[in-house]
């Protein structure tokens, strides 16, 4: 099983919400931004992209050296925030993950996110032991979730894998490169049909366990 990180395993916005505000307050000191803090719901919509689109879509109008400050700022606090226990993971998610794990299923991650990031949430709620190999679009430079995908599958020689994520783009990975998609439907952050052409969806984490079990 191949999961996506933010909006599947970690409910991202206890983490995010917080860290954008505090983003847009040194922004503004070192005159990299004026004005308001653009909408929390800009940024929540956006999750799934890669850093570059959030940034087109959250600051449009900036320069490329207040979108790169963004970027480091981003990454900072939100290991800073990991590092004080902030944010939390989804429900039932270590449980589930352990559960797979005893029934000897191989799990892994792919996500759009920063190495740091993505490796710094798996540690810091600690369940980076229970993953095989954990990729990132900010390790492997990959331009889509599609290629981090195939280069996981590629690398492990795995032919037949659910893919498990809550946007459009965690489909597309999975159709793309021929594997079942098990859509999570709880997180509310994409548009209605954000997990159109998923094989199943999950309203609650746990739900994952008893998919696994019918198929078996």
């Amino acid at each position: 099983m191949i999961f996506d990180m933010d909006g599947t395993l970690f409910q991202t916005e206890s983490l995010l919400v917080p860290v954008y505000h505090k983003m847009f307050d040194i922004l503004r000191e070192e005159g990299h931004h004026e004005g308001a803090t653009p909408p929390e719901e800009l940024i929540l919509g956006s999750l799934g992209m890669l850093l570059p689109d959030i940034w087109k879509r959250v600051i449009p109008n900036s320069t490329e050296a207040a979108k790169l400050r963004a970027d480091e700022l981003l990454l900072q606090l939100e290991l800073e925030g990991l590092e004080q226990g902030i944010g939390v993971l989804y429900p039932g998610v270590v449980d589930t993950l352990k559960a797979l794990h005893d029934y000897g299923v191989k799990l892994y991650v792919a996500s759009n996110g920063l190495e740091h990031y993505v490796k710094g949430v798996a540690k810091a709620y600690g369940i980076a032991h229970l993953f095989d190999d954990l990729y990132s679009a900010g390790e492997y430079a990959t331009a889509s979730k599609v290629d981090l995908v195939k280069l996981l599958l590629d690398k492990h020689n795995i032919r037949s894998a659910w893919m498990v994520g809550d946007r459009s783009s965690d489909v597309e990975a999975g159709v793309e490169n021929g594997q079942t998609v098990i859509g999570c439907a709880y997180a509310g952050f994409g548009r209605e049909d954000e997990l159109k052409g998923s094989s199943a969806l999950l309203n609650d984490f746990t739900e994952l366990l008893t998919l696994y079990k019918q198929a078996e």
